[in-house]
């Protein structure tokens, strides 16, 4: 009995020593006071804005050939390799002239043949000619010997084309550069036979290059031919961003991706062709509340701005952020009404109570 006296007993002092100790406390929780901190003040604002749809496409030349040649012969000489630069009609591929020359010697004596076949039957006509007017030839001999002349005439006129075509052809033994480009496949060698139709050497052009974008169905009405993009480069990003025009819009769409290839020109830009780029379409306008980047903080996986309350104290309150804008400020998912004051140059988070002297 006596030890249960005792222990509810020292159980009363306890309390009462709880009790007295966290009154005790209050007075020296109040006995702290914080100091003011001067700040300057933004307000959450509202922007209407488009986000934009992003899309993808490849680097493509603005010309491109497979430079091949009508002679048929052994090639001789290779004068470039891929990634070399050349001119128009500087010599790419040179092929074994014999074959071709004997074609033209053989159209050439064709022709001298008609030619004096031809001028037999000129004479022959005017002496039938002669003898009709006198009457010693009939009108069948006369018609008979203008038909010869004319058979001659025609036989020369199509001499003269194979000498031209047989002459066009051997032009041809110097494979040369249709226009100012880059060499991007060698595909001969010395001693490989060409044969007229076979692929030689592929060239594209320097400069005019063109990006071949892909663009969903759904977003193709946002592009127009004479729109300019911004286009950037995965590996290029020396050249910053790059204007490019829509030149062209395919008019048909890619049953399997139901997509829409958009031409885009890159102007004097020099980009090889098959890197791959990117740029953005405008997409659907909505409301975003938005603040200054600089007054969110971050503290162990939070984000925190603080706010002045209506008393003229700080509230470190915890929202949730969207992406960021080029302008500095980022987007405010959740945390934050529009119209509210949002302190912008304090150090960190301000404790609960803070007093926030407002400067200009």
């Amino acid at each position: 009995m006596t030890t249960l006296r005792t222990f509810t007993l020292v159980t009363i002092v306890f309390a009462a020593a709880f009790v007295v100790g966290c009154r005790g406390g209050e007075p020296e929780q109040s006995a702290v006071e914080l100091q003011p901190v001067k700040s300057r003040i933004v307000t959450v604002a509202r922007i209407h804005e488009s986000k934009p749809i992003a899309v993808y496409g490849l680097v493509q030349p603005a010309r491109q050939a497979f430079v091949s040649s009508r002679v048929v012969g052994p090639v001789v000489s290779v004068t470039v390799d891929a990634g070399d630069r050349v001119k128009k009609d500087d010599v790419l591929v040179r092929i074994a002239p014999q074959t071709i020359d004997g074609q033209v010697s053989q159209a050439k004596g064709a022709l001298a043949q008609a030619q004096a076949a031809l001028s037999l039957a000129e004479k022959n006509f005017q002496r039938f000619e002669h003898l009709h007017t006198s009457g010693a030839a009939s009108d069948v001999e006369l018609d008979m010997a203008r038909m010869q002349r004319e058979q001659a005439k025609g036989a020369v006129t199509q001499a003269e084309g194979a000498v031209q075509s047989a002459s066009s052809v051997a032009g041809e033994a110097d494979v040369r550069a249709p226009f100012d480009a880059r060499v991007v496949n060698r595909m001969v060698e010395v001693g490989d036979l060409a044969a007229p139709g076979r692929p030689l050497v592929q060239v594209e052009s320097l400069s005019g290059s063109k990006i071949w974008l892909t663009v969903r169905e759904a977003d193709i009405r946002r592009v127009h031919v004479g729109q300019v993009l911004d286009i950037s480069f995965d590996n290029r990003s020396d050249l910053g961003s790059v204007p490019g025009t829509v030149q062209e819009i395919v008019p048909s769409a890619d049953p399997a991706t139901h997509t829409f290839i958009v031409k885009a020109g890159l102007g004097s830009t020099e980009v090889l062709s098959g890197i791959s780029g990117r740029s953005s379409l405008p997409g659907d306008g909505t409301d975003l509340l938005v603040i200054p980047a600089g007054t969110v903080y971050r503290r162990g996986g939070l984000e925190l701005v603080v706010v002045r309350g209506e008393d003229g104290t700080a509230r470190t309150r915890a929202v949730t952020t969207g992406r960021s804008l080029p302008d500095g400020r980022i987007e405010v998912l959740s945390g934050l009404d529009e119209g509210e004051p949002v302190v912008i140059d304090a150090t960190g988070p301000l404790a609960d109570g803070t007093p926030v002297e407002v400067v200009s």
